[in-house]
């Protein structure tokens, strides 16, 4: 899986047993804990070009692969945000929070569900591209893309949509992030999860906002293909939560990836107010 190197003494993958399977993370550095989760079909690699970022900032940062992604189990029977949640949820347990729960896109409901139901547990959220309700008709990201990905042929049609989630920059090595993810879907039983996945619907997580108390940001890319209205989704989500918001021009539905020379000092400027005010 492609990563970049990152000081501060990786862990490697480890395990956390669940109900159903295992979820794989990778915990690296040490102070505060921020946890990073991805989206649907995506990797923990996603944050290969922020880890490095949040580490030398001081941080201990924990990253997992959702259920039927990457090296966690396909062995489950629910794939969900609410799922997802859990997992978080078990692993700040784990670790020891509270942490900032940093969500792309399906990550982002899973972590405001986490800071709606154990408040104690979220010192704060960052929100990348955040679905945190289902999106309007005819958002790229709306039935049709859910019928594409419904069938034997996810996993192909997948590997042929990630390019439009970068209109921006591609990272230089998206071929080998690409690849990474294809492989891992090969497997026996990861595509079958992730059209599972793809099924879900991000409406707990909107019936949750109003319970979630923890200061909140929100990066959402102004070329998101995932949304008509990005500017309007971001203020959306900024009014319910209290929370700030970064537009990163250019960007798609990962700014995490494309600009990580934008993206993260925000969110390490963010990540160490909400430490310091803890």
């Amino acid at each position: 899986m492609s990563k970049a190197p990152v000081e501060g003494g990786s862990t490697g993958v480890q395990f956390l047993d669940r109900d159903g399977g295992r979820v794989a993370y990778e915990v690296s550095g040490d102070g505060p804990l921020v946890v990073c989760v991805p989206g649907m079909g995506e990797l923990r690699s996603i944050y290969r070009y922020n880890v490095p970022a949040l580490v030398a900032g001081g941080f201990r940062v924990a990253s997992i692969d959702l259920r039927g992604h990457g090296d966690s189990d396909a062995t489950f029977s629910s794939y969900d945000d609410p799922a997802a949640a859990s997992d978080v949820e078990a692993l700040v347990d784990h670790l020891g929070g509270p942490a900032v729960i940093v969500g792309n896109s399906m990550g982002a409901a899973a972590g405001a569900i986490v800071a709606a139901d154990r408040h104690e547990l979220v010192a704060g959220l960052v929100l990348l591209g955040p679905f945190l309700r289902d999106p309007p008709t005819g958002a790229v990201a709306g039935l049709a893309q859910r019928l594409l990905m419904a069938g034997p042929w996810a996993r192909a049609a997948w590997a042929s949509y990630l390019p439009r989630f970068y209109p921006g920059r591609r990272p230089d090595d998206f071929a080998e992030h690409r690849a990474a993810i294809v492989a891992s879907m090969r497997r026996p039983g990861y595509t079958q999860a992730f059209r599972k996945t793809t099924r879900t619907s991000h409406a707990p997580a909107e019936a949750r906002l109003r319970d979630v108390r923890a200061p909140a940001l929100v990066v959402m890319g102004e070329r998101d293909p995932d949304f008509r209205d990005r500017a309007g989704e971001a203020q959306w989500i900024a009014e319910r939560l209290k929370a700030e918001v970064v537009m990163v021009p250019g960007a798609g539905h990962f700014p995490q990836a494309e600009y990580p020379q934008v993206v993260n000092p925000a969110v390490l400027a963010f990540v160490s107010q909400v430490f310091k005010g803890a």
